[in-house]
């Protein structure tokens, strides 16, 4: 009895900390999108494509030196916490601050001498503003990891919220300052002087955020100074503790590198290809792919993040389940995940495609790129289905002990994705639509590779009216009433209100609302949901609240 109470209490102590940690990505995300908008009104379409090209760039130097260490590093010290050998975790802990001053170091100054080789033309100059912060998240990587393997996620989720916040505030800020001192005489001396003040907004959140844990690390050094006193164990070699953490990093960054790989790869492509096989003019090709990155997909980030966030929380019930041997409730959970998922993905997708024009228009006003960013977000809006998906997918398949099978359906995407763009670009003129299209090629490979595996190893059953039929129509009809809600609204609004991107906003947040209406209602009279299935939903037992007292539940 005692030992039931306590798995459930070690249970919800994980769902709580992954709960927290998924609600600050949400927020992160939101925050990003946010920031975005003002952002691409100072820099500008070119600026916004330096700046994205550059920051593909830097991603993975990141992933390469820094990115994998908080994964790593909770690994590694809660291994050794878990025995009590709290002076081993120490050493263990002091042992990959230096790893990451050499791996930091060595990254940063790849990405200051080695940028005119990394990124084509003018992106050089700004990565060369992010090389400071290769070098900073080293260390930001590795007090995260070690609260993590603490079991709290507080500490990391603040400083990635206030990570998130400082690069905002310094970035627009950054911006606004350089711009101004480049002038309006020449747009792309002001395009590249933008993006330099946003990329040092990055570095100013990854520099914040390390003072703040430095000083939660500290304010509890007397409680690991006393636990290594009082600790007998027998101390690791130094040698010994470099091995375990190369050994155990290597890996995390193998798989992170390859699931982060096409975002760069196709930046690289993208940019040169246009620019010395088609002999485009650098600041129109860095126009176009400003556009897809820092618009269209910043925007289908957010409900992904979303759809990822109602998975967190469950995915720790499916590696305890799987290890105790028990696959079927395992494969129980996975299908209670799917559920929600899609219930959360497409209803996003769709609302995305339908309401792609008036969204842009609010984030991204600016009229000269509005139509063809709008055109890329219609593209990208069933991504959010793929990528939910595979988020999921490359959970489970963890959980379960599969780890490297992801990182070979990521290889075999990548290489499909990369020979398809080649000829995309080489032999049409498609342009930032060829992005979109291998975007949606990666993403729809990733979900059926990493399902055709997990449902080898676990027995899961989807009904497929519930899981995919209902939440599909429910979704079309939603789409097809905002659309026309909306159309009736700017209609109705544009008698009365003055200045068309005002008659948007208010047309756009009346017609989410009734959105939502509509779709929760269609899909709940058609048994397509249950409150069982809702109140697993973030939030769930508030939107359970709302519909009860609107009558749909």
């Amino acid at each position: 009895m005692e030992s039931s109470t306590k798995d459930n209490n070690t249970k919800k102590g994980l769902l709580f900390q992954a709960g927290i940690l998924a609600i600050t990505g949400v927020i992160s995300r939101i925050i990003g999108l946010l920031y975005g908008s003002p952002l691409a009104a100072i820099i500008g379409d070119e600026g916004n494509g330096y700046y994205g090209a550059a920051y593909a760039i830097y991603t993975i130097v990141l992933l390469i030196s820094s990115y994998s260490i908080p994964s790593a590093m909770s690994k590694i010290i809660s291994e050794k916490l878990a025995v009590k050998e709290y002076r081993n975790a120490h050493r263990i802990f002091r042992g990959a601050l230096i790893y990451v001053s050499i791996v930091g170091g060595i990254g940063s100054l790849v990405l200051f001498f080695g940028a005119d080789i990394l990124a084509a033309g003018r992106s050089a100059t700004v990565l060369r503003f992010f090389a400071p912060s290769i070098f900073l998240f080293g260390f930001l990587g590795v007090l995260r990891g070690y609260f993590q393997a603490h079991r709290t996620m507080v500490p990391t989720s603040i400083s990635q919220l206030i990570e998130q916040v400082f690069n905002a505030a310094v970035s627009v800020g950054g911006a606004y300052i350089l711009t101004r001192m480049a002038g309006d005489e020449d747009p792309v001396k002001r395009a590249v002087y933008g993006a330099i003040g946003s990329a040092i907004g990055t570095g100013s959140g990854v520099l914040v955020a390390l003072i703040f844990m430095y000083l939660v690390y500290n304010y509890n050094r007397s409680i690991v100074e006393r636990r290594i006193r009082e600790d007998e164990h027998e101390d690791m070699a130094a040698m010994q503790i470099f091995k375990r953490i190369f050994m155990i990093v290597t890996p995390f960054i193998l798989s992170t590198f390859i699931y982060n790989l096409s975002t760069s790869l196709n930046s690289t492509l993208f940019t040169r290809i246009l620019i010395h096989a088609k002999n485009m003019e650098e600041s129109a090709v860095l126009y176009q792919y400003g556009i897809f990155a820092r618009k269209a997909v910043v925007i289908t980030n957010l409900p992904i993040a979303l759809a990822s966030a109602a998975a967190a929380a469950m995915i720790p019930e499916i590696s305890t389940t799987f290890s105790r041997g028990d696959r079927d409730e395992a494969g129980v959970t996975v299908s209670r995940v799917t559920r929600v998922i899609l219930m959360i993905s497409i209803p996003c997708a769709v609302g995305l495609f339908a309401l792609a024009r008036p969204v842009m228009m609010i984030l991204f006003p600016q009229r000269a790129s509005l139509d063809e960013a709008a055109l890329l977000l219609r593209f990208l809006a069933i991504t959010v289905v793929f990528y939910s998906l595979s988020t999921v997918t490359n959970a489970v398949l963890q959980a379960i002990g599969k780890v490297n099978v992801p990182v070979l359906n990521a290889v075999a995407a990548l290489v499909v994705q990369t020979i398809t763009l080649v000829l995309l670009l080489v032999y049409t003129d498609l342009g930032d639509i060829a992005l979109c299209i291998v975007t949606i090629i990666y993403s729809l490979m990733m979900c059926i590779l990493n399902n055709v595996i997990m449902k080898r190893n676990l027995l899961i059953i989807n009904e497929f009216k519930k899981t995919y039929l209902f939440p599909a129509i429910s979704s079309l009809v939603m789409g097809a009433v905002a659309f026309l809600v909306h159309m009736l609204l700017s209609m109705l609004f544009g008698m009365f209100i003055p200045g068309e991107y005002f008659v948007n906003l208010f047309a756009t947040l009346l017609s989410v609302l009734v959105a939502v209406f509509v779709y929760f209602t269609v899909l709940i009279k058609s048994g397509g949901a249950t409150r069982e299935d809702i109140l697993r939903f973030p939030k769930g037992s508030s939107i359970v609240g709302v519909l009860e007292k609107i009558r749909i539940l």
